[in-house]
């Protein structure tokens, strides 16, 4: 945990520095601008960190091996967030009228997130993994940290490439709500792409220092679709009025304070009320 803290605030640290270099490079409406996408997608990274959490424990991966898949897993999202950030500023150039298709759907996503309980997922039954195993011969062990084995004289791949598999597939889905919630800040693919980037970077820190208070952060999800459903109805009403950058900045980081420090405070009652009525 403290290896983590630090990790994390380093990466935080360095991120802060690129924004001063944006800053004296850029002006500062865009170091504002990539502040402002940083700590959206830097929020919606912890949603990520949910189903991590999931897929390692389904797959029963050990703490060393978590570390490897996460690497990679990383490095296939950098690689796939740009594809998408290319096609989608790509898209919104020619097509003006598509921000209100992602305003809506950044609203509908808001909408689940709040209302609807999401059920355990059963990742043996994904299609990914139907097509993993129909197409590739799988071993049940695992082999240190390696992705393949040789077993028998044939190589399989092994838990922890299918867990990376199941990682870089929903870190897919997430960018699908996470990058157009930039472009409510910004249609500059530099400060896109970069923003995600250095929030990607640090998701590998993060995840250890949240995976073990996960349980502590109730009503974060519910603070994550307050900011979800802000930026989305600041996409559908651009052509009403212009919320500043900087107000939607103050309004992501009161929201996620606020749902945090809750949460904390909440948990912390009921972990002492449990103590007290423990004979």
């Amino acid at each position: 945990m403290r290896a983590a803290a630090q990790r994390t605030a380093i990466w935080i640290v360095l991120s802060l520095l690129f924004n001063l270099v944006v800053w004296k490079i850029r002006g500062p409406d865009k170091a504002l601008e990539f502040l402002t996408g940083y700590v959206i997608e830097y929020s919606l990274s912890v949603d990520n960190i949910f189903v991590f959490v999931l897929i390692f424990t389904y797959f029963r991966v050990p703490p060393m091996a978590q570390h490897r898949a996460l690497v990679w897993g990383i490095v296939g999202a950098l690689v796939m967030r740009g594809v998408m950030i290319f096609l989608g500023v790509a898209l919104v150039e020619r097509f003006d009228f598509i921000l209100y298709f992602f305003g809506a759907f950044l609203l509908v996503s808001a909408w689940r997130m709040f209302f609807i309980k999401q059920e355990p997922k059963d990742f043996g039954q994904s299609w990914v993994m139907r097509c993993c195993s129909w197409a590739i011969p799988v071993t049940p062990v695992f082999h240190d940290e390696h992705f393949k084995a040789r077993v028998n004289g044939k190589w399989m791949l092994t838990p922890l490439a299918l867990a990376l598999i199941v990682i870089d597939v929903m870190d897919l889905v997430f960018a699908v709500d996470s990058i157009p919630a930039v472009f409510a800040i910004t249609r500059d693919p530099f400060i896109i792409y970069t923003s995600n980037i250095c929030a990607i970077l640090g998701l590998r820190s993060l995840y250890f220092l949240v995976a073990k208070m996960i349980d502590r952060f109730v009503y974060l999800k519910s603070g994550l679709a307050i900011v979800l459903a802000f930026v989305g109805a600041k996409m559908m009403l651009r052509d009403v009025f212009e919320i500043p950058t900087l107000l939607s900045l103050g309004f992501v980081v009161g929201v996620l304070g606020a749902t945090i420090v809750i949460s904390m405070i909440i948990t912390r009652r009921s972990d002492a009320a449990s103590r007290d009525s423990t004979p």
